[in-house]
């Protein structure tokens, strides 16, 4: 069966794109984009050796890699264990290393982005924007090695991470159990900050596993709107989608509890902590996918959400069946970007692994973008040659 990111002319891929385009052009995008206020954060602070700076362009094969300082910021992301081909347990462990001050762009940033959503100047809303804006001025620490204690049992040496001071590695990880759920906690040196703790989910090889979209799927973001996608992300607060929380606990009642869930974003690692308490707080814990990447831009964050969304969420979902090849996969998405064609496509190339889909059809114009989203053929192009 042909791979579905090379497809011609016509075919769910260029469908999707033709709405990214079309999205972008009628709601104004460019336009937000271009007025928001030009800032700039190295990812090369100043405090870093010239050495570590060529060396981090290797990303994993650095030979030196830079520790972790005392006045840095770590993140640790949850994540799922899985059996590899030979029966040893592994899991993909993800990192970012930050420095701690931010740019001193900040406070024209938050200005900016409070007059983009119609706040005025001085609004008690500032305290909230200047706060989740922090990880986007925060400047990145290329080449950085995270070490992190598995379970109070072993450590795991991760890293050193690229320019984007993420580091993604896959390691052997001690034997567990179905559902089974340890802390890992990240070796650094007093003083650092950070999300510092993480956790792990065992999950066998068989049985069903849910993988899910965050915006305008499970939490209003907006993300056919560019004032719309600021304001949920940096103002409002975080609200699910009505009915989703229920939904959710049904569904994870209905493939138990152990089942391990994943939730595949558009947004960028910089978001991290702010989905990663949404999730906490309305919906069944699971591993959190994001763009692996730092963005230091919020016009990057505008086109993370709206650009090669369909090409990024078929790769993620590859990564998973790597993982879990033989579980069977319950996807569920939305109509505003493009998850019925991601869908499809995944379908499509893993025949059988995928037995039901959910799409959720986003009525509000405002959020949807354009109506032509909702059209049944839309629907019938993304899921052609598949079973009903």
């Amino acid at each position: 069966m042909s791979n579905p990111r090379r497809t011609p002319a016509g075919t769910p891929r260029s469908q999707s794109i033709g709405f990214e385009k079309r999205t972008r052009s009628e709601c104004g995008f460019d336009d937000v984009e271009s007025s928001l206020a030009p800032f700039g954060v190295s990812a090369s602070p100043t405090h870093q050796g010239k050495l570590t700076k060529i060396l981090s362009y290797l990303g994993p094969r650095n030979p030196f890699p830079a520790q972790i300082g005392k006045d840095d910021v770590v993140w640790l992301l949850d994540n799922v264990a899985f059996r590899a081909q030979n029966g040893n347990w592994h899991a993909e462990f993800v990192a970012a290393a930050f420095d701690h001050q931010a740019s001193p762009a900040l406070v024209d940033l938050v200005g900016d982005i409070a007059s983009k959503v119609g706040l005025s100047k001085g609004d008690k809303e500032e305290a909230t924007i200047e706060k989740r804006i922090a990880p986007f001025v925060m400047e990145v620490l290329p080449g950085r090695q995270v070490n992190l204690q598995f379970d109070n049992t072993a450590e795991i040496r991760l890293g050193p991470g690229g320019r984007n001071g993420i580091s993604s590695d896959v390691r052997k990880v001690t034997d567990g159990q179905e559902g089974t759920v340890v802390v890992s906690k990240a070796v650094v040196p007093q003083g650092a900050t950070g999300m510092l703790e993480m956790k792990t989910v065992y999950a066998e090889p068989e049985g069903w596993a849910v993988i899910s979209d965050v915006d305008d799927t499970i939490k209003v973001t907006q993300t056919s709107s560019p004032v719309g996608i600021l304001r949920s992300t940096f103002v409002s607060q975080p609200t699910p989608v009505q009915g989703m929380p229920e939904l959710y606990a049904y569904i994870q009642t209905m493939v138990t509890s152990s089942a391990p869930w994943f939730y595949l974003s558009a947004s960028p690692y910089n978001l991290y902590p702010f989905l990663r308490k949404f999730r906490d707080d309305y919906f069944p814990h699971g591993q959190l996918i994001l763009r692996d990447s730092n963005l230091m831009t919020i016009s990057g964050l505008l086109s993370n959400l709206t650009l090669g969304t369909e090409k990024y969420k078929v790769d993620r979902i590859e990564k998973i069946h790597r993982w879990l090849p033989q579980r069977k996969m319950i996807l569920i998405g939305d109509s505003t970007q493009s998850d019925p064609e991601a869908y499809g496509d995944a379908c499509r190339m893993f025949p059988g692994w995928i037995k039901l889909v959910l799409i959720r059809k986003v009525e509000d114009i405002a959020a949807v973008g354009i109506q032509e989203k909702n059209e049944p053929q839309r629907f019938e192009k993304a899921f052609e040659d598949l079973p009903r």
